[in-house]
């Protein structure tokens, strides 16, 4: 999935309640941040978190919404939501149709090792569907001020 390209629609997942999500049905807001991240309660993962958490707000003031999402389990995601207090949606793709379709499943390595799972990826959505901006294998700990950064010259430019 690349810059001016259209978010796959036909796409329903499960949030952190057990609910079914409609990517159409995100399109609501203005802008749309749909983050894709390896998983729960992890070192990078949770740091990226806690930075939209923290961010949360200002997006909002923005016109924008936060959605996560990776292959965890509707069970994690709510755990991890309710430890972190955070307040906005998680998505459960355990078959990664999304992560795919979004281009954000791969060939990765760790100690020597070759496995596949999903990128870190990051796609800032407008409320037609089309991806704005891509950041690709993002660093959680300056991720969230770099999409912030960008909104605001976006939304003022």
């Amino acid at each position: 999935m690349k810059e001016g390209e259209v978010l796959p629609k036909n796409v329903s997942l499960q949030d952190e309640q057990g609910r079914e999500v409609k990517l159409q049905d995100l399109l609501s807001q203005e802008f749309l941040v749909l983050y894709f991240y390896p998983k729960d309660n992890t070192p990078g993962c949770t740091v990226e978190a806690e930075g939209f958490r923290d961010s949360v707000t200002e997006l909002k003031k923005l016109g924008v919404r936060v959605v996560g999402v990776s292959k965890d389990s509707v069970k994690s995601h709510a755990k991890f939501c309710e430890e972190k207090k955070l307040p906005f949606t998680l998505l459960s793709d355990p078959e990664h149709i999304l992560i795919e379709k979004m281009d954000s499943w791969g060939e990765k390595t760790m100690m020597g090792q070759k496995y596949m799972g999903t990128s870190r990826n990051t796609f800032l959505i407008d409320q037609k569907g089309k991806v704005v901006k891509k950041w690709e294998k993002v660093t959680p700990a300056t991720h969230v001020g770099e999409v912030v950064s960008f909104i605001k010259t976006l939304v003022k430019g």
